[in-house]
């Protein structure tokens, strides 16, 4: 998502790329904290499938798509000249991944123990099946992809902003203030200086990105609030984790999850749409905020 200085010829970042780029990642990693939590916590998959196995492809593949806009982004400001050029940010789209998680990969792995396969053997298949899956989904978007300049022609965009608008107030909005809740100091001083930062335009020192800033700060209160009790709460720093290098790489059990993809098309193919409907009520936010 970056924004191109000097006409083109070189990339420069302002405070409005690196305040969407962190927006962008918190958006992502929350997206994949539940998919871990729901997999692993409500159905038992094993964490070394999920963290060894989904997390490092789909990791990838957000840094490549995210490659890829800005490389168009770079490329439409050297053909036009303008300096204004950014990038549509590419990520997990969170109405699709939990209908993943709760309608397909979830019931796949309770349907896998079921059949007598223990809990490593049940996640490779699970994981098998998400993959194919997302094959799936993809080809399908890719099909429909044609259409979404003859949706926004024939839908009004009363119809096309209200649905992004119910997602932003329920998805978006409403679920993360229920985390914000469960430790308010925090969550309400965060979200206060992001008010104060990109709302008000407030200054922030240093400078810094008003999302930076509030992250940081919030981030210190939270772990500071724990290591002296503050209003009862016991809260221990995490330790650091173990990093090891997880190259994503082709595996033929994908083969075996197209076997099931037939029965999960009926919802598959939802998802799918959905996401693309996602892109085109994205596209026309934009070009209501100016930006065509």
């Amino acid at each position: 998502m970056s924004a191109l200085n000097g006409l083109g010829k070189r990339v420069g970042l302002v405070p409005g790329d690196v305040n969407g780029f962190l927006g962008l990642v918190v958006d992502n990693l929350s997206v994949l904290a539940l998919l871990a939590a729901v997999l692993i916590g409500g159905y038992g998959v094993p964490a070394d499938i999920v963290f060894g196995r989904m997390f490092p492809g789909t990791a990838l593949g957000v840094l490549v798509g995210d490659a890829i806009y800005t490389w168009m982004a770079v490329s439409l400001g050297r053909r036009t000249g303008r300096t204004d050029v950014t990038a549509m940010p590419f990520g997990l789209d969170t109405p699709s991944t939990i209908g993943m998680v709760l309608l397909v990969l979830g019931p796949a792995f309770a349907k896998f123990r079921a059949a007598g396969l223990g809990p490593v053997a049940a996640g490779l298949e699970t994981w098998y099946l998400g993959m194919a899956a997302t094959t799936t989904m993809g080809i399908l978007k890719l099909v429909l992809a044609f259409g979404g300049r003859a949706v926004r022609r024939l839908i009004p965009q009363a119809g096309l902003l209200g649905s992004l608008a119910g997602i932003a107030l329920m998805l978006i909005g409403f679920l993360p203030l229920v985390e914000v809740l469960q430790v308010p100091i925090v969550g309400f001083l965060t979200l206060g200086l992001v008010l104060y930062a990109l709302v008000s335009h407030g200054k922030v020192p240093g400078r810094m990105p008003g999302v930076l800033f509030a992250v940081i700060v919030g981030t210190l209160v939270y772990y500071g609030m724990g290591y002296f009790g503050v209003d009862g709460t016991a809260i221990k720093a995490p330790a650091l984790p173990a990093l090891r290098l997880a190259f994503p790489h082709p595996d033929s059990g994908i083969l075996r999850g197209f076997a099931g993809v037939v029965d999960s098309l009926p919802l598959i193919l939802p998802f799918a749409l959905l996401t693309v409907v996602g892109g085109v009520n994205n596209t026309e936010s934009a070009r209501v905020a100016g930006d065509d």
